[in-house]
């Protein structure tokens, strides 16, 4: 089975990322601002310096590489890197107004870290930069930091969203309290959660709304109907995605030992998951059904417990306005999971926006923009 695998190793690719992680280590200064948060805080700077300067969005004024602790799977502290990046021209009073950026699934491998690889959102980014908004982009716990990273662990990612806040302000004062959560595919997930929970868990920022595209949403729900005979399904990256889900719970859950409801060759692509960053995994996992890596149901309530905690995406309790995107034509999130979130948000009285696009999973971010632009601003303008 290991011949396989053999497509996706791409020695040259593998080695350019890894020299732009070396690039971007011997930017980081291990300097401590004087007003960072105090010693253990989420939030608290533990190292910044300036980014590779290649690495920057168009158009901005400066820009910063973070180290900084967060809250991690289970509650646990944890590390994350990001980038901050700051608008031409003048602050306005008070700050300039924070986005925080979510990314959308890359990998699990400190090489696939955005700060790493330089892949930073790019245009999409500048759009929001250039309408006088500061961004700040978390790469999330276990990328770039110690420990496999969690994906679609929503509570660790959304604290990592929030904590890029706190540090971003600690390293640059000109930054606002006022700050808003932005996010597509899984930064999408950690932009909702991170919407349930900003408010109480940073209460001295200032916390105005999130933006969610292409949201995976009740995927714990399909989690009983996982097996060896699960149907090949028509959508794009889903034993990709399934694998790093798998390998980021067993890494974080070791005591509902994971490896026991795969095959052998769910073995080793969950191995070779925790090092192949999206495109090189795409390719070496095609082919591979989801059905393929399992060896039994997926209907113990220990694992289903915890894929639940994992996933879920609240459906009641947001203090503030939020804006949800999704693409009709989405490949990779289908559109009948988002709209059975937004039924459930509906149905217990939730304020938000719903918008569905002609489009698939990344063209749904360039044409939300309009919608999503007059959101965040009459979000930052309400009282």
């Amino acid at each position: 089975m290991v011949g396989r695998f053999d497509l996706g190793t791409h020695p040259s690719g593998r080695f350019a990322r890894s020299a732009g992680a070396m690039l971007v280590a011997a930017a980081l200064t291990l300097t401590l601002p004087a007003h960072a948060a105090p010693a253990g805080r989420p939030g608290t700077v533990v190292s910044s310096g300036p980014l590779v300067r290649e690495y920057w969005i168009p158009d901005a004024a400066a820009a910063h590489l973070v180290t900084y602790r967060s809250t991690g799977p289970g509650g646990r502290p944890a590390l994350s890197t990001g980038a901050v990046f700051i608008p031409p021209g003048q602050a306005p009073p008070g700050g300039w107004p924070v986005v925080s950026w979510g990314h959308g699934a890359i990998g699990l491998a400190d090489e696939c870290a955005p700060t790493a690889t330089g892949v930073l959102g790019g245009g999409y980014l500048t759009r929001w930069l250039t309408q006088g908004y500061a961004v700040v982009a978390t790469d999330y716990v276990g990328l770039g930091t110690p420990g496999i990273h969690p994906y679609l662990d929503g509570r660790s990612q959304a604290y990592s969203l929030v904590d890029m806040v706190r540090a971003a302000r600690a390293v640059d004062p000109s930054l606002s309290r006022k700050w808003v959560a932005l996010g597509q595919s899984q930064g999408g997930q950690a932009a909702m959660v991170a919407a349930s929970l900003a408010t109480s868990y940073a209460p001295e920022l200032d916390y105005r709304g999130a933006v969610g595209l292409g949201v995976p949403s009740n995927i714990e729900n399909l989690a009983p109907l996982g097996g060896p005979g699960f149907p090949e399904l028509p959508l794009t990256g889903t034993t990709v995605f399934i694998s790093y889900l798998l390998a980021g719970l067993r890494a974080t859950r070791p005591d509902i030992g994971v490896d026991g409801y795969l095959s052998p060759l769910g073995r080793e692509v969950l191995d070779r998951a925790e090092s192949l960053c999206y495109p090189e995994a795409a390719e070496a996992f095609a082919g591979i059904s989801i059905g393929e890596l399992l060896s039994r149901q997926l209907d113990d309530q220990v694992i289903l417990s915890a894929l639940r905690e994992m996933l879920e995406i609240p459906t009641r309790g947001y203090d503030r306005p939020f804006f949800i995107g999704q693409g009709m034509l989405d490949e990779v999130v289908p559109a009948p999971l988002t709209l059975k979130l937004a039924a459930d948000l509906t149905g217990n009285g939730e304020r938000f926006t719903f918008r569905p696009y002609p489009a698939g999973h990344l063209g749904t971010m360039r044409l939300s923009l309009p919608d999503a632009t007059d959101f965040v601003r009459e979000a930052f303008r309400a009282p």
